[in-house]
């Protein structure tokens, strides 16, 4: 049993000092007790503790993309054009570049705070489409990248099978993302061992999109993995998206889910960006997490999230960096008050009312909603969970002299710093005055990765 004594850490009743926790062999929390007195044989941490967040929504090759597709193009930019500049480079990846580029992406993560993260993962088969020997070779390096970074992973492997609603068929250039239903499943039943056992792995899987799927084959998803294993999808991301819905089935694209698929605490709707009151409500009252990116959606051009009606209605989000142009919570956090503070012409409009912290409350909504949609026991520093520890630093421009939630407001509103000095997944020591521990191996195999594509791209 290993010891930590957390001089200030955020409980789920507040702010506790000198607490004192015990980690078992499998780097759960064993048991915790605040007021402790300090003793021989424990491990102080030096600053105040968080519990980490949950990064729910990632596509790890992208991070390699990202600041690439920012020259503007002789038609009108949007997300359906930066779709293609995906599409290209997506061709260029190969098996070793996925495993070098995640492992960089995941230590970027664990620097600003993540300690898990969901990837939704459609890259599988070969730039021609054809099949790896092995049907699960991309899954295995981003598990590889996974583990050399050390951050815990929900995987969510990706069905695609066609181009748009009503099963059009699929591009070529989409020919590495494409399973039939029999496929993918014979690729989850491969995968699921690896993923049995371990409390920071967890094995889901997506429906890409309305899009990208049929009916049938939605509908048949739930049964390819135990109850409760997560389920993630895009959805209403676009305007252009909610259109094509509206003309294929006369409904809208949240409103045609809810409608068609037992829909509840195992989905995250990822997106969710264009919804009316109607579908807000729905949403809210399905116990579903509603997957919030803010950065990327602002980079897209996507719109923004009705947060404040959202939350109003009771609903549960959490936050991902999906094409990684920020690998920062905060900022994912930032982005999302400001846009509202921008639409509504008011300041601190997710507070929750008077005298409500900013910060607190968007940082308690996103770990509880991102622990949950990634379906692992994290984000709460309490016994039976992960001991996931975010420690920061007092000393930071942004949080220095701040107390209690008033270092939440510091971390999100305070500033360019990075507070974040120590990370610890499973009572494991992964980041070190902000610097991961195997920064130097990563970079390296990240930098051959991209020198090698260059003159596939």
């Amino acid at each position: 049993m290993r010891r930590f004594l957390l001089p200030l850490a955020r409980l789920e009743t507040g702010w506790a000092e000198n607490v004192l926790v015990e980690v078992d062999a499998e780097g759960i929390i064993a048991s915790l007790q605040a007021n402790a007195a300090d003793q021989t044989g424990m491990l102080r941490l030096p600053g105040p503790v968080l519990p980490g967040m949950a990064n729910l929504h990632s596509h790890a090759f992208q991070r390699a993309m990202a600041g690439m597709a920012e020259t503007a193009g002789p038609e009108k930019d949007s997300f359906w054009t930066w779709r293609e500049a995906m599409y290209r480079f997506a061709l260029a990846v190969r098996p070793e570049d996925l495993e070098a580029i995640s492992a960089q992406l995941y230590a970027e993560l664990l620097c600003r705070g993540y300690t898990a993260v969901g990837e939704f993962h459609y890259l599988h088969h070969r730039p021609d489409g054809g099949r790896y020997d092995d049907r699960a070779e991309l899954s295995w390096r981003i598990l590889a990248g996974a583990e050399i970074a050390g951050i815990a992973l929900t995987h969510l492997p990706v069905l695609y099978a066609h181009s748009g609603f009503g099963g059009r068929a699929a591009l070529p250039r989409q020919s590495r993302f494409l399973h039939d239903l029999d496929g993918f499943a014979a690729m989850l039943d491969k995968l699921g061992p690896a993923f049995a056992k371990r409390p920071d792995r967890r094995l889901g899987m997506a429906p890409h999109s309305l899009r990208a799927v049929t009916p049938e084959m939605l509908k048949a998803m739930p049964d390819l993995l135990p109850e409760g294993a997560p389920i993630h999808i895009h959805i209403a991301e676009q305007t252009a998206e909610v259109e094509e819905c509206i003309a294929w089935s006369g409904q809208r694209p949240v409103q045609w889910l809810l409608d068609a698929m037992p829909v509840n605490a195992a989905w995250c709707l990822v997106h969710a960006t264009h919804m009316d009151a109607d579908e807000i409500r729905r949403l809210a009252a399905s116990a579903a997490v509603a997957g919030l990116c803010p950065t990327t959606e602002a980079n897209l051009g996507d719109g923004l999230f009705p947060a404040p009606e959202y939350l109003a209605a009771g609903g549960a989000f959490g936050i991902g960096s999906d094409s990684h142009v920020s690998s920062d919570p905060a900022e994912e956090l930032r982005l999302l008050e400001y846009g509202q503070r921008l639409t509504t012409r008011q300041r601190n409009v997710l507070a929750g009312g008077p005298g409500g912290s900013t910060g607190q409350r968007l940082f308690d909504a996103a770990r509880k909603g991102g622990a949950q949609a990634l379906g692992q026991k994290m984000g709460l520093l309490a016994p039976g969970y992960r001991a996931d520890f975010v420690v920061l630093d007092h000393d930071a421009p942004s949080l220095f002299g701040k107390r209690g939630d008033a270092l939440l407001d510091g971390w999100i509103f305070g500033g360019g710093d990075n507070p974040v000095r120590e990370v610890y997944v499973r009572g494991r020591r992964m980041v070190s005055e902000g610097r991961h521990i195997r920064a130097d191996e990563i970079a390296r195999n990240y930098r051959a990765a991209l020198k090698g594509m260059a003159a596939l791209i």
